[in-house]
């Protein structure tokens, strides 16, 4: 047995454990993984994440070389012990975390890199949280069709990559919306190899006001279940969405989720259309965990 030293926190609800391993001495196993998360028998959350320097974790390297300041590597597993690429919710936690550990400063105005899996990831404070730029995305090519129990009728989805895979599908109505049972995973046809979140979708009526157009969302996370949040689906969500709505659409979107709401934003860059996520991240409480 020994003692793991944690802190619980959330994005809207988008649940974490967080530990510090700053010389990557200390890597747990998917079980391990699996048991802090259970809601049962452990901490219970939607994910654990390794504070950890990029320069003692291999995925860091990568990261080191696209950006030298990125000291800060998110090392991210979903709560069956999976890796994943990213974390929309899960980053301006982590940010949050470093701060508070006094690892890290972020001054007003300015960003911090983080290393990740799907690539260097810049956050910035903002008035209610944090702000992450998730980078260029991009449509996958892929519009399989999407199962969920409760839905009589199999849906058309577009996939949407943010760094990790996405499938949005489009609903008719906020009751098709709570009916949906995401206690199961959506089928996909053809099935994704790698797995992908699946976000179910009802545009506000009307889509816009004042110049933002709004949704409501719920989502099946790859790796974790249905959870009340999940970042970088509420941006593929918006995406999505922008992409059906057509070239009228505004590029600034508010997602409600069923742990609150987030904002997304669409802007040019050199290397093209980038998006952004901003929302509050909450650090709830900390504590010591014995492991096996």
């Amino acid at each position: 047995m020994s003692t793991l030293h944690f802190t619980k926190g959330h994005g809207t609800g988008n649940d974490f454990v967080l530990y510090s391993d700053p010389d990557g001495e200390r890597e747990l196993t998917p079980a391990q993984i699996a048991a802090i998360c259970d809601r049962h028998f452990g901490v219970g959350a939607d994910g654990v994440i390794r504070a950890v320097r990029s320069a003692n974790i291999d995925a860091g390297a990568a990261a080191l070389a696209e950006d030298p300041d990125a000291e800060w590597f998110m090392d991210y597993r979903n709560a069956d012990g999976s890796i994943a690429e990213m974390c929309g919710n899960g980053i301006r936690v982590y940010v949050k975390y470093l701060i508070e550990q006094g690892l890290a400063t972020i001054e007003p105005g300015s960003t911090m890199a983080v290393g990740t899996r799907a690539g260097v990831r810049d956050v910035q404070a903002s008035n209610n949280g944090f702000q992450v730029d998730l980078g260029r995305w991009r449509l996958d090519g892929n519009e399989p069709l999407v199962r969920a129990k409760n839905l009589k009728v199999a849906r058309p989805g577009l996939g949407i990559d943010v760094g990790n895979p996405h499938v949005v599908v489009a609903l008719a109505d906020d009751s098709e919306l709570e009916q949906a049972d995401l206690s199961y995973i959506p089928h996909l046809e053809p099935e994704q190899l790698a797995g992908a979140n699946v976000e179910f979708v009802v545009p506000a009526e009307p889509l816009v006001s004042d110049g933002v157009a709004r949704i409501r969302m719920r989502v099946h996370e790859r790796g974790s279940g249905e959870t009340l949040s999940c970042g970088t689906g509420v941006a593929a969500a918006a995406l999505a969405t922008r992409h059906w709505a057509g070239q009228a659409a505004p590029n600034h979107w508010r997602v409600d989720v069923p742990g609150g709401t987030l904002g997304v934003r669409m802007f040019p860059t050199q290397d093209g259309e980038h998006v952004s996520l901003s929302g509050p991240a909450e650090l709830v409480y900390s504590g010591s965990l014995e492991i096996n």
